[in-house]
């Protein structure tokens, strides 16, 4: 029996704003469907899905969902090799939690770490390998998972040599290694759809909040696409995709809205892809068969894609017509120098215009910006606040402002100097010297925005309060307080 295991949830006490995002583990879902469609047997125990609102504290954090003896008992006598999904940096201690029950329970059977390659809130498992390994992990499985865990488990049973497996790294046996990972998927509609059936969606979807805005309680994510082709410095997608993007065809993305649609009542869809719109003719095409089947859909970019990639306003009344009515973008900042120093480009003009017609359309939309990255002055700050004033003009339905934190295997990794540890490294960075003036700034920038827009469009902060008693919301600010004051409820039945 192959037994894959997602980590708990894990927040900061004192941020339930910013830290404590929920994020259904899509990647382990497609290492489910790969050994389903292999023919393994395999059990998953997700220690968060089970029980995501059962919460204990350790130090300055909240981990929510099964205890590790919890964990322990679920894990069957006969199990062969056990994968633990390495899903967020923020999750790390929950990960070393288990792995060290775990190793204490079941000394003999092989553990192995799986990297999440598709999320900037992921991070490089070749960075925390050596923690990784003195406490109880025996690999760890770089790249994507899908056909290399496959790989490890014939490895295994064969008694083959480990060092032939490409993006696998090892302490097993005595022996030590590892091999970069040299390929990816090329052919990604080769893929079964992610086994959610052998997961507690249910549970999730009883929470009435996720990554993005859930507004009718059944939602699924989805990648369409991995990589991206851009090398922001902040991002770990250089070192994942080596700066190459590769996207489903449009028909079989459709495919897999139709099956959710038609097996499990879900008509909503999360797209969780770093940038789903590389391809502007895939995109069209993707609207194009939604329509062409009759699907009634809601679907929203939740995850920050890059404004030029959607090209004109033709692509986004496409996108509308088909049910998309929510776009995250991320400027970043206002300032020329810092989108250097970042190695990011932003067309402003564009943004602007995309954004006008994004209000126009009714589709909701959302930029994101980070402060605190090397070298930004007070007035590079200045240049991000009027950027967010000119986008909330023109019709911005949120911003959301991160204080930027090294992810391990991203290029500022090492240029940062702190006492940290990975779970720390959340998009509040506490240990950060300047974390309490970055904060502050953060905070004003957050009430221009309010005051901004409810001068220019009252009537979508008006509307806001309904959603929220409804929990139906359209915006990750409207749903944000409702998932603090949740947490705050377990916080305080934690006591």
């Amino acid at each position: 029996m192959i037994v894959l295991i997602n980590p708990n949830l894990v927040a900061r006490k004192d941020d339930l704003f910013t830290t404590g995002i929920v994020y259904m583990p899509i990647g382990l879902a497609y290492f489910a469907a790969s050994l389903r469609d292999s023919g393994y047997e395999f059990k998953v125990i997700d220690a968060f899905g089970e029980k995501p609102e059962e919460v204990k504290t350790q130090g300055s954090f909240l981990i929510l969902g099964l205890a590790e003896d919890e964990v322990i008992k679920l894990i069957p006598k006969d199990a062969e090799v056990i994968f633990i999904y390495a899903s967020c940096v923020s999750y790390h201690l929950a990960l070393v939690n288990i792995a060290k029950a775990i190793k204490r329970k079941f000394p003999g059977v092989p553990l192995a770490a799986i990297e999440n390659t598709q999320a900037v809130t992921s991070y490089s498992l070749c960075e925390a390998q050596e923690e990784l390994y003195q406490n109880g992990v025996d690999f760890i499985l770089t790249g994507e998972p899908e056909r290399r865990g496959i790989s490890l488990i014939r490895a295994l049973r064969d008694k083959l040599d480990l060092s032939l497996i490409d993006g696998l790294g090892f302490k097993f046996n005595g022996k030590a290694g590892y091999v970069k990972p040299i390929k990816e998927i090329e052919q990604l509609d080769g893929l079964a759809f992610p086994a959610w059936d052998a997961f507690p969606i249910e549970n999730y979807w009883r929470l009435n909040y996720g990554h993005g805005p859930i507004e009718t309680g059944r939602y699924l994510p989805l990648l369409t696409s991995r990589g991206c082709p851009y090398a922001c410095q902040f991002c770990l997608m250089p070192y994942f995709d080596a700066q190459g993007w590769r996207g489903r065809s449009a028909k079989n993305v459709v495919d897999e809205m139709e099956y959710w649609q038609r097996n499990l009542g879900v008509s909503e869809f999360h797209i969780e892809d770093v940038n789903p719109a590389i391809s502007d003719a895939r995109i069209r095409e993707i609207c194009s068969e939604i329509n062409k089947r009759r699907l009634k859909l809601i679907w929203k970019l939740v995850s920050g894609t890059k404004v030029e990639s959607l090209k004109d306003e033709g692509t986004l009344e496409l996108m509308a017509s088909s049910g998309c009515n929510y776009i995250s973008i991320s400027p970043e900042t206002g300032s020329e120098k810092i989108l250097k120093l970042m190695h990011k480009p932003f067309d402003l003009a564009h943004a602007l215009s995309l954004v006008k017609s994004m209000h126009r359309l009714k589709i909701f939309s959302q930029a994101c910006f980070v402060l605190g990255f090397p070298g930004e002055t007070k007035a590079d700050i200045k240049l991000t606040e009027k950027l967010i004033k000119k986008l909330t003009a023109v019709g911005i339905d949120e911003i959301a402002v991160f204080i930027i934190t090294p992810v391990p295997g991203s290029g500022l990794f090492k240029e940062f100097k702190g006492n940290f540890h990975f779970s720390e490294l959340n998009f509040s960075p506490t240990w950060r010297e300047d974390y309490q003036f970055l904060n502050r700034e953060r905070l004003r920038l957050y009430r221009i925005f309010l005051f901004y827009k409810a001068l220019f469009h009252f009537p979508k902060i008006a509307v806001q309060p309904f959603r929220f008693l409804k929990r139906s919301f359209k915006t990750k600010m409207e749903m944000v307080p409702y998932r603090a004051f949740r947490m705050k409820g377990l916080t305080e039945r934690a006591r």
